[in-house]
């Protein structure tokens, strides 16, 4: 057997990313196998020995030595036996070097095709143990390729995982080398050939990425009570203190913003509103509706979980954001089916003033901009 065969052994280990010592013991039990068939009456004095050290690959057929005429190939006479080896003694045994070439087709093919199956199989058990603990868990690759369609290789431990278009962060461009943390969702066909499933895109991973990055949340000191999530755009996390000497908020932010920019960062600039919990619906809606004002919160339905708002005039886009989107995230983040309404309806004036009325002057703190209202307007815009 010549080199060829012990690269072609290496380079299979490596891709498939299996031990060499395992897929000798796998190439031993499929070539003795093959070597039954051919010898279907010497399959117990069949050996294998291959050896990728010293590069040697070779078949025996151990024969029993006699001394008189061998009544099948796995005898051989004691005179045959002593040119083989000279210690021969009759009753003992003596390799006979099997030609591999002459197994046929046949053979070679059913050795080939019980290698495939072995390969499967350790690739089966490998990927399980080593993912079956990291379901629903946040892990880092790194990107080895993307497809002109936008999907995209990614590398953990040598195994490729596929992270399609729609699991990504919308606009989000991965490139080659870069490396990512996902959230694997599921793993699949775990009976056959396991599917591991992965996203950028679900709130889960947000969660994860709080846990990693803020202590005070990994040690249950500080408890996520609920996300919503507008991947690319815009999350909401509602944070809840048991120790209160521990604020949620703060400890999420970080000093000097630090936590809460590294989430920021690993999510591709995503907006994340942190939100005070309150067991206190009125008060939890009102908080998760940030950036804006809210004036009041009036609980229509308990069962419905229903609710009308009611902000400021100049408050309102802000409530209520691009295309609904804060309100949404509000909606899905309290549970709640949400109403908002301005504080004063414009489009219903009072009665006109009299010809020879002089309408009354405006107080000059109305004219003059409330400080907040600014900054919330600023926000806005």
């Amino acid at each position: 057997m010549d080199n060829s065969f012990f690269e072609a052994l290496s380079t299979l280990g490596s891709e498939a990313n299996v031990d060499t010592d395992l897929l000798v013991e796998k190439v031993k039990s499929a070539m003795l196998k093959a070597a039954r068939k051919a010898y279907p009456d010497s399959e117990e004095n069949i050996r294998v020995e291959i050896d990728p050290t010293t590069k040697t690959f070779e078949m025996y057929l151990m024969q029993t030595v006699v001394d008189d005429e061998p009544i099948d190939e796995n005898e051989v006479n004691i005179d045959v036996a002593k040119t083989i080896d000279p210690n021969a003694y009759v009753g003992g045994t003596v390799p006979k070097r099997l030609d591999i070439a002459k197994f046929g087709r046949a053979a070679a093919q059913s050795a080939k095709q019980s290698i495939k199956g072995d390969l499967r199989e350790i690739n089966r058990e490998r990927i399980l143990g080593e993912f079956q603990d990291l379901e629903n868990d946040c892990i880092t690759c790194q990107v080895s390729q993307v497809e002109p369609g936008g999907t995209a290789t990614l590398l953990y431990n040598k195994t490729e995982l596929y992270l399609f278009r729609n699991e990504q962060i919308p606009g989000e461009v991965l490139k080659e080398g870069q490396m990512v943390k996902v959230y694997i969702t599921t793993i699949a066909n775990k009976q056959k050939k396991p599917i591991i499933k992965i996203s950028r895109v679900r709130k889960e991973l947000v969660k994860r990425l709080f846990e990693l990055e803020i202590p005070e949340i990994y040690d249950g000191t500080v408890e996520i009570k609920a996300i919503s999530r507008e991947a690319g755009s815009r999350t909401k996390v509602a944070v809840w203190s048991k120790d209160p000497n521990v604020d949620a908020i703060g400890a999420c932010i970080g000093p000097k913003r630090a936590r809460i920019s590294a989430i920021v960062s690993e999510l591709n600039g995503e907006k994340i509103d942190i939100i005070p919990y309150s067991e206190k619906p009125e008060e939890f809606i009102a908080k998760a509706l940030a950036p804006a004002t809210v004036l009041s919160v009036t609980i229509l339905s308990e069962e419905d979980r229903t609710c009308t708002i009611v902000v400021p005039n100049n408050q309102l886009s802000l409530a209520i954001g691009n295309k609904g989107q804060n309100a949404k995230l509000a909606a899905k983040l309290t549970g709640y089916k949400i109403d908002i309404k301005p504080e004063f309806d414009v489009l219903h004036t009072t009665e006109e003033p009299k010809e020879e009325e002089q309408p009354a002057a405006q107080p000059a703190e109305i004219v003059t901009e409330n400080p907040e209202t600014a900054e919330a307007n600023d926000v806005e815009d």
